[in-house]
């Protein structure tokens, strides 16, 4: 606990789940937070977060008034400014990771985490908020992967459809341009306007519930 202030933080931060969301609550009823980071390598704990992206969506809509974007300080140049861009130069004015962490958990609450391989940015950020809050993310989470991949078993599209799944293989299928690829916002934006998609096929077959929508994808 390295910050004098993280028993608030977290304290505020985990009531945000006294009274939260259930696996029967509706899709329009859920605020969805469209997450994204780059960070300085593919570590979760030794790596560290460059920039955060957000965006919320609700009742089917992304909500631009709702949304959330970050610049961390860097403490060095690593190799995956090769594909965020970022250098420690440009990132000089950026926030210390504890204020952005703050800010972030402020604006995070309760809301469902979207993003496409999601994982990786949950354990870095978990990284994070143990290092200075001693905490843990509580949220509900659903990847864009696991749920393209339950609505092509449920007869959505045909398995071939969909080449590899990456972000830029959906971008292709549902038609969305691939605008500020690999930056953390413009990522963000864009998994939200495939999520929308999703959310409306999930409709149609049978997952609109946060226990269908954020269900685990087993293969056999």
């Amino acid at each position: 606990m390295n910050d004098i202030t993280s028993p608030d933080i977290a304290r505020d931060y985990l009531a945000c789940f006294n009274k939260s969301w259930n696996d029967q609550t509706l899709a329009d009823d859920l605020r969805f937070v469209v997450l994204d980071t780059e960070t300085t390598g593919l570590d979760p704990r030794r790596d560290r977060i460059i920039t955060i992206g957000a965006v919320a969506v609700r009742a089917r809509q992304i909500i631009l008034a709702d949304s959330f974007e970050v610049m961390l300080k860097l403490a060095y140049n690593s190799s995956s400014v090769t594909v965020h861009g970022i250098t420690r130069e440009e990132a000089r004015d950026g926030l210390d990771e504890p204020e952005a962490l703050e800010r972030f958990l402020e604006y995070l609450r309760d809301g469902v985490i979207v993003g496409h391989h999601i994982l990786h940015d949950i354990e870095t950020i978990n990284a994070a908020c143990e290092r200075h809050f001693g905490c843990n993310l509580r949220n509900r989470f659903l990847d864009t992967m696991d749920l393209t991949l339950h609505l092509q078993a449920d007869g959505a599209f045909p398995e071939d459809a969909i080449q590899g799944f990456s972000l830029d293989a959906l971008c292709d299928f549902f038609e969305v341009p691939p605008r500020d690829r690999h930056t953390a916002g413009g990522d963000a934006f864009i998994t939200a306007l495939i999520f929308l998609r999703l959310l409306c096929l999930g409709r149609k077959y049978g997952r609109n519930t946060l226990g269908t929508l954020t269900q685990p994808f087993l293969s056999v």
